[in-house]
């Protein structure tokens, strides 16, 4: 990468919190405004098997077998993304890196790209929250409608507020599987963490807050020409 491609790079960011905990929602917000990729892990692992590119057939051979993707894989799929036009001014991370090998690995990767991290931004959110943001979501499949049995209840519990008509929960989003992904997320976090730490990198942002206080906060770390 050239030095005037590095310079064009004005934010390179990482956002590092649980499932749930609104980093997709402000990594859109974001990488729109400061035109910078989204690159969001599950999406492009999807983009990839559906395209059946080499990396994508062996995600999906491990995906089929019900086993997690290896780090190769991922770092692969990263990799072929991160230096692609769409990221000539920045890059938002969301769901990578996930263990310190692939946190290493990406230093290395940017490093050969005369690159960095430029913000590790951790949107911290209790446990309890997430289970109930994400357990709580209701779905009119029909219109794409969505409720919160929590925060945003429909009018009649279980019905669409429009048609009348039963609202459906993913089976992801059910708690037992929210809490398992948690469980998941906890077994990594602090380690990564604690590297990012150590480098003076991590920006912690309280996760609670409503969506535009957030996104005020995190503002601040990206720039603009």
């Amino acid at each position: 990468m050239s030095s005037s491609t590095v310079r064009e790079q004005l934010n390179r960011i990482i956002f590092f919190g649980p499932p749930g905990s609104g980093k997709g929602t402000q990594s859109a917000i974001l990488a729109k405004e400061y035109e910078a990729c989204h690159l969001s892990t599950g999406d492009m692992l999807r983009d990839a098997v559906r395209n059946q590119t080499d990396l994508g057939k062996r995600a999906k051979a491990k995906m089929d077998a019900g086993e997690l993707v290896s780090d190769d894989i991922v770092i692969g799929i990263i990799r072929d993304n991160i230096g692609s036009p769409a990221c000539k001014k920045g890059f938002i991370l969301d769901g990578f890196p996930r263990t310190v090998p692939q946190a290493e690995a990406l230093d290395i990767m940017l490093s050969d790209r005369q690159s960095r991290v430029d913000h590790v931004i951790n949107l911290d959110v209790k446990d309890e929250s997430v289970i109930r943001r994400i357990s709580g979501r209701l779905t009119h499949a029909a219109s794409g409608r969505t409720y919160n049995k929590f925060f945003k209840p429909p009018q009649v519990p279980g019905k669409d507020d429009v048609t009348g008509e039963p609202l459906t929960q993913r089976h992801d989003d059910s708690e037992e599987v929210v809490k398992n992904r948690l469980k998941t997320y906890h077994s990594y976090a602090d380690k990564l963490l604690a590297y990012y730490q150590n480098k003076g990198l991590v920006r912690n942002i309280d996760g609670e807050q409503q969506i535009n206080v957030v996104n005020e906060q995190v503002r601040k770390y990206f720039r603009k020409e």
